[in-house]
């Protein structure tokens, strides 16, 4: 199985990806889905509990799909899971299968793969109660610069919306972020991480060869803190 290089675009978040020469992306799984990591051997994968998908009379199969996957080689980190307000299961529902994924995560030592809309209260309540280990890695973060800068303080890591983060408005967010906190993303959608990857390092003045390096650094501290997966 590859792991990516420092001259490699890393994109930690997509659907349907496929590392190519240059490019290493984690492709994201869920337990909705019929797919599970040990059909993508050679793939590096995230798999979770989507709140989009989860319901009370399917959560406790979700969960069992969950754990029945942890010992799969290719399984790099739990999610995405998380909390959203506009759609999904109920608040309480959401927050019961996030904190039991998070806890799965804890013990067989990864990261957990975060999607949050409009939950963020919710979210570092969680974080708050469970005093985790493991890194929370937010992905496709398109806050504002004061929820950014609370969430670093916590620890996480932050992997920004690929349609915001093009914008030139995002410019004065992505400054602010200390650069050994973040990652990028296509998250599935029709453009390409060297698009994104350009149009950040204009906006953090860096080579795009040097941000290729500090990604793979960030993404070297991310596993290493984890399983090791990356020697």
């Amino acid at each position: 199985m590859n792991l990516p290089l420092s001259s490699d675009y890393i994109d930690i978040h997509t659907h349907g990806g496929q590392s190519g020469e240059g490019i290493f992306v984690l492709e994201n799984l869920m337990a909705h889905e019929e797919r599970v990591p040990d059909d993508l051997p050679e793939q590096p994968c995230s798999y979770g509990i989507h709140p989009w998908n989860l319901l009370e009379e399917n959560s406790d199969l979700l969960l069992n799909k969950l754990k029945a996957v942890t010992g799969s080689i290719n399984l790099f980190a739990v999610g995405e899971c998380g909390f959203d307000k506009l759609r999904g299961a109920s608040p309480e529902l959401q927050r019961k299968l996030f904190e039991e994924q998070a806890a799965i995560a804890e013990v067989i030592k990864k990261p957990v793969v975060i999607h949050c809309v409009r939950g963020w209260d919710e979210l570092l309540a969680s974080h708050k109660k469970l005093r985790p280990k493991m890194p929370w890695l937010i992905h496709g973060f398109r806050g504002n610069k004061e929820m950014a800068k609370q969430l670093i303080v916590k620890g996480f890591y932050l992997s920004f919306w690929f349609d915001y983060i093009i914008r030139p408005e995002s410019a004065e967010l992505i400054r602010s972020v200390p650069k050994n906190r973040i990652f990028l993303e296509t998250d599935g959608a029709d453009i390409e991480i060297r698009d994104i990857y350009n149009k950040v390092s204009a906006d953090l003045n860096l080579p795009v060869e040097e941000l290729r390096s500090v990604i793979w650094q960030n993404f070297t501290e991310l596993f290493n803190k984890t399983a090791g997966l990356t020697g």
